[in-house]
């Protein structure tokens, strides 16, 4: 069989503090559902934290409007670090997210409201479509920018119905050209939007700005398919690369969990399938739990690759989540078909888990 991208089904944040990040979070772009919540050991992930099991405690939160969740990440064994440096434009790894909006100046409008860190007003792009920046209390950039496809309607949340989930990265590499054996051959974003060089007014504020440099965003052309596929929707990747040369790595020196964006990460179907793509693209799997790992409420297999300048790529092959967990209701997806999107119905009934 071969493998089925749903879609990006999360972005890992390294945050001081669980609770305090997720409230604003939820504040800002409205991520007020949690798939599941989860303190524990992270015994397979030793390759990226000192070679000894780190505890932490975690939560999936969604915007059910679509999009890509947040996989909101805290130690509970170490303090987490910063980066030894600020980050700036085109230093190696995630860089920012990239949030769907489906009114980029009502989401402007909302976030100036809360007192947000906006880096600036709406600005067009290399396509013409106006993006924005602001930076979280973590001091993690999120670009905002517009979705093109939705799950659910604008819910009564406040300024935060101009939002959805995520829909999307801007990643720094050494090599774009390289960087593409896997954003493009095993992620399949294979269409160019724009591919330029140069100083960019809509990214002024963003630290490194000053920079030239080559900066390609790419799409999927297929729509994607698979049981989350019409919840997490279409997304894009950006690659920024300075011309000049002279990048860092964001977690040189640092743990996975570390202050900052940790993963980029894929709901999938066919994870045997996928092993052997990664391995044909030279990226072969770093970790694999090889069968179910239970994460709380939910559970699935799940591994990493790296990119070629390491930025950690996670794929989750979801075997169960929880519905109606006061009940004991939950989803076996083991027993569907790999590429049939769930009835929309079953995924809205994550709505009961809200967190208002």
């Amino acid at each position: 069989m071969n493998y089925t991208i749903s879609g990006i089904q999360q972005l890992g944040v390294g945050v001081r503090d669980l609770a305090s990040a997720w409230e604003w979070y939820r504040l800002a772009f409205g991520m007020d559902v949690p798939v599941f919540q989860d303190e524990a050991d992270a015994p397979l992930m030793i390759r990226y934290t000192g070679g000894a099991v780190q505890r932490r405690n975690a939560v999936l939160a969604l915007n059910l409007r679509g999009g890509a969740g947040f996989e909101i990440w805290q130690y509970k064994s170490r303090t987490p670090e910063p980066p030894v440096f600020s980050p700036a434009l085109g230093d190696l790894g995630v860089i920012a997210g990239v949030m769907k909006s489906s009114d980029v100046g009502a989401a402007y409008d909302h976030l100036q409201s809360i007192g947000a860190d906006l880096l600036g007003r709406p600005v067009a792009g290399p396509d013409g479509v106006e993006r924005f920046f602001v930076r979280d209390p973590n001091d993690n950039l999120f670009q905002i920018a517009p979705g093109i496809d939705w799950f659910g309607a604008p819910g009564p949340f406040g300024g935060t119905g101009a939002f959805g989930g995520a829909g999307g990265v801007i990643i720094g590499t050494s090599n774009i050209d390289a960087a593409r054996s896997v954003y493009s051959d095993v992620l399949r974003y294979d269409h160019v939007v724009y591919d330029e060089t140069g100083v960019f007014a809509d990214l002024a504020g963003v630290p490194g700005s000053e920079r030239e440099v080559r900066r390609v965003l790419l799409v999927h052309s297929e729509s994607r398919t698979g049981p989350f596929s019409e919840l997490l929707g279409s997304s894009t990747i950006e690659l920024v690369q300075p011309v000049a040369g002279g990048q860092r790595r964001i977690y040189a020196d640092r743990y996975w969990g570390d202050l900052g964006f940790i993963h980029l990460c894929y709901d999938v179907r066919g994870m045997d399938a996928l092993s052997k793509q990664c391995s044909a693209a030279g990226q072969p799997f770093t970790v694999d739990s090889g069968q179910t790992f239970d994460m709380g409420d939910a559970g699935g297999r799940f591994s990493y690759i790296e990119d070629p300048d390491g930025t950690l790529i996670e794929f989750v092959e979801t075997h169960k989540i929880p519905i109606l967990k006061s009940l004991g209701i939950g989803l076996n997806l083991t027993r569907r078909p790999p590429d049939r999107p769930l009835p929309r119905w079953i995924v809205r009934m994550l709505g009961l888990l809200r967190v208002k």
